[in-house]
């Protein structure tokens, strides 16, 4: 059975074009379908029987299709959104990973260089940043004049900075 698919396409167009603008949205997508419906068609043409049933055919090529693109075209903006946030995630986390090995190894280092200093100097960082306490609970603690113990601690920072920054330099 010979088909004139100039004349299927004059007959048939529009009603596909509603079928696919239905399913996509789309007016450029609803021609896209309604085309590669009638390359489909075209493929399987040997496949009708009755010619009465053409324009039913036709619309359920159509609508399949439509669904097929539909779905082809969530997974193409899915796949990079997905792959653009892990990427971001990754990015992310590896610049907190960054900060917290530095800020681990600073922590360290300021340590170490705590471990240098005098016993006293020592006792009055210890208070200050490990346990958390103001220089008036410090001087409290150590029975001191809260303004010796504000002086001290900015002498110990002080050497502290200076044994730090020598061993970034070393």
């Amino acid at each position: 059975m010979e088909l004139d698919f100039t004349e299927l396409y004059s007959l048939y167009y529009k009603r596909l074009f509603v079928i696919s603008y239905s399913i996509t949205r789309d007016r450029y997508h609803a021609e896209d379908v309604v085309q590669e419906t009638f390359i489909k068609a075209l493929n399987k043409a040997g496949t009708i029987e009755e010619q009465g049933k053409m324009g039913a055919w036709l619309s359920v090529i159509a609508a399949r299709t439509a669904i097929d693109f539909i779905r082809r075209e969530k997974r193409k903006k899915a796949v990079p959104f997905e792959h653009d946030l892990l990427e971001l995630m990754g990015k992310e986390t590896k610049q907190n990973v960054e900060q917290e090995v530095e800020t681990g190894l600073l922590f360290e280092e300021i340590n170490e260089a705590i471990g240098t200093l005098p016993y006293e100097q020592q006792e009055l960082l210890m208070l200050k940043f490990t346990k958390g306490l103001k220089e008036e609970e410090i001087a409290n603690v150590l029975q001191l004049n809260p303004n010796t113990v504000k002086t001290k601690i900015y002498r110990a920072r002080k050497k502290l900075k200076l044994l730090v920054f020598e061993t970034k330099i070393a």
